[in-house]
């Protein structure tokens, strides 16, 4: 049987436990606390995760989700088993059993809601959060049988989308706008499910250069070293020097340019949007990445035409100077523009 409470999480047993409806499929809602009311042009400040922890736990009992999860630190409160029903839905008298209508019907509240401010930054969706400890909290969900599907379509906006047929047979993700007998419209948006990372193979006791040739070493710097996250960040570089739009970019304050936030294209994997100064530091680096490999690769090709056997030392020996020597010329010639 699966954990009927999350491991790690920070447990606040309410007590007052109610089996659900085990002839329906099993079943997970996603919520966001919508604590205030804020927009693009007034933002406001983020309540905290304890301050939602102690209302669900006290004046808000009657209204309390399985889960209170912070999405900027990772924390998680659970306050119910997640074989109980918990009382996060209206459920009205007759028709369907909002909180009860599956093998599980375990509620998330992500403690959020749009355009709060969380350390000076502004989050207009609960997608451009960090989304700490999801994967735990999705891991431990799908242990209960909760397919990762959305019944009635991923939410990606505030649309209301209900049907009570589909709400007691089919199993999976409900946004709390899908939910019979109620009229809230969150969460609006929701992280993708994630899949368990596959294991490294343990590590090979042979020489790790024994196969590895100097076509290898092409092939990595064509297919690797300059793929198309790097051309894209060396690009955009190069534009904010040369392009059309760099006479602007001049005029304005240098750390103002600086700090300036990067174009939706320039995302990181986990939603990280560099500023215009990391991503000028990035294209450096992958700079001096690539002249040092295009140098081990000259090397390594010195040392197969003379016919004489590759001496691995002296090869990292000049993979290092030649990595060295780059990145002091462009870390000079940076100062020497700026």
């Amino acid at each position: 049987m699966p954990d009927l409470w999350l491991p790690g999480a920070e447990v606040h047993d309410l007590g007052d436990h109610a089996p659900t409806d085990q002839q329906y499929p099993p079943k997970a809602i996603a919520h966001i606390t919508w604590d205030r009311n804020a927009t693009a042009a007034a933002p406001q400040d983020w309540c905290t995760f304890d301050s939602l922890v102690s209302y669900f736990t006290n004046g808000g009992a009657s209204a309390a989700p399985h889960i209170i999860w912070d999405p900027f630190s990772g924390r998680i409160a659970q306050l119910y088993p997640a074989n109980s029903r918990s009382k996060s839905v209206v459920d009205s008298p007759g028709g369907t059993r909002t909180n009860r209508a599956g093998r599980v019907v375990i509620q998330v509240e992500a403690v959020f809601f749009p355009y709060c401010r969380y350390q000076g930054r502004v989050y207009p969706r609960l997608v451009d959060t960090p989304c700490a400890g999801w994967d735990r909290l999705h891991a431990w969900i799908s242990s209960w049988g909760v397919s990762d599907v959305w019944p009635m379509g991923r939410p990606v906006d505030f649309t209301s989308r209900r049907n009570e047929q589909t709400w007691e047979t089919r199993g999976g993700w409900y946004a709390h706008a899908h939910i019979p007998e109620n009229d809230h419209q969150d969460p609006g948006s929701w992280p993708d499910f994630t899949t368990a990372p596959t294991p490294a193979p343990p590590p090979s006791e042979e020489d790790p250069l024994a196969a590895f040739t100097e076509a290898d070493l092409r092939r990595f710097i064509r297919e690797e070293v300059t793929s198309q996250q790097v051309r894209d960040t060396i690009a955009y570089a190069v534009d904010f020097r040369m392009g059309p739009q760099a006479d602007a970019r001049a005029a304005a304050a240098p750390g103002a340019l600086l700090d300036a936030p990067m174009p939706d294209y320039a995302l990181l994997p986990g939603g990280y949007r560099p500023t215009v100064g990391e991503s000028i530091n990035g294209a450096k680096t992958a700079g001096a990445q690539i002249a040092g490999l295009s140098a081990a690769v000259s090397a390594l090709a010195q040392q197969v035409a003379a016919g004489g056997p590759v001496d691995v030392d002296a090869l990292v020996a000049r993979i290092e100077q030649a990595i060295s020597s780059v990145t002091v010329h462009l870390t000079t010639t940076s100062k020497e523009n700026s």
